[in-house]
Order: structure tokens, then C-alpha cells, then sequence
């Protein structure tokens, strides 16, 4: 090559890659950012603010939205109102999500309003 490289050299290509890498794990964290708030949040469109936010990256303007959708209240769509059978489907989407196994799922609450105190 015509010159050698020392101790400084190396350091260097180890910094830029150290760099590199933290650079791609803060992107990956920022872009997953908006669908594990929703996850969490237990968001019945979770998938949807997951793949908003990891597209969001095209621009930054989807990205916003699927944060700010990740953190919108959910009290008018309440899955402890849904029928059982939309609750457990629910529960296997968030599973999927979180990569836990469909039997680690919650089953959902019994819902005892309805009964009448006799």
C-alpha cells in the first residue's frame, strides 16, 4: 500500500465502526419507538402504528403521526367491550407482536356488569 498502518489507524476504523453501529441501533430504537408505545398501550391498531412508524423512515412525517396515534386514548374502541371472540384475537395479535407465545396471550376479563344482583 505504501505505508503502514499503526496503533492510530486501527483505532480510528474501530471508532467509525462503533459509531456506525450506535448509529443504527438509535435508528432501530427510534424507528420501533411508536409501536412499542402502542403495544404496550395495548392500542387495538398496535399493528398498524407498528408498520406506520417503522415506514415512517421514508419521511418523517408518517413517523410523527404513528407516535402521536401510538399515544391517542382509546376509550371510544375499548376491547374489554368487544365479543370474546374479537378480545382473544386481540390478545393473539399482541402477542405476535411481542413475540410471545398465542398461550401466553391474556384471556380476557369476565365482564360481570350485565348480571343482575339477585
Amino acid at each position: 500500500m505504501g505505508f503502514e498502518l499503526n496503533f492510530w489507524d486501527y483505532l480510528t476504523f474501530a471508532v467509525i465502526t462503533l459509531v456506525g453501529v450506535a448509529v443504527l441501533v438509535v435508528v432501530v430504537v427510534v424507528l420501533g419507538l411508536p409501536g412499542r408505545i402502542a403495544i404496550a398501550r395495548r392500542h387495538p391498531e398496535a399493528d398498524a402504528v407498528n408498520l406506520m412508524g417503522w415506514l415512517g423512515f421514508l419521511a418523517v412525517v408518517p413517523w410523527i403521526q404513528a407516535f402521536i396515534w401510538a399515544f391517542k386514548p382509546t376509550d371510544v374502541i375499548d376491547i374489554r367491550y368487544f365479543p370474546k371472540e374479537e378480545q382473544l384475537e386481540v390478545n393473539r395479535m399482541l402477542a405476535k407482536l411481542t413475540s410471545k407465545s398465542p398461550s401466553a396471550a391474556k384471556e380476557p376479563p369476565e365482564d360481570d356488569s350485565h348480571k343482575d344482583a339477585a
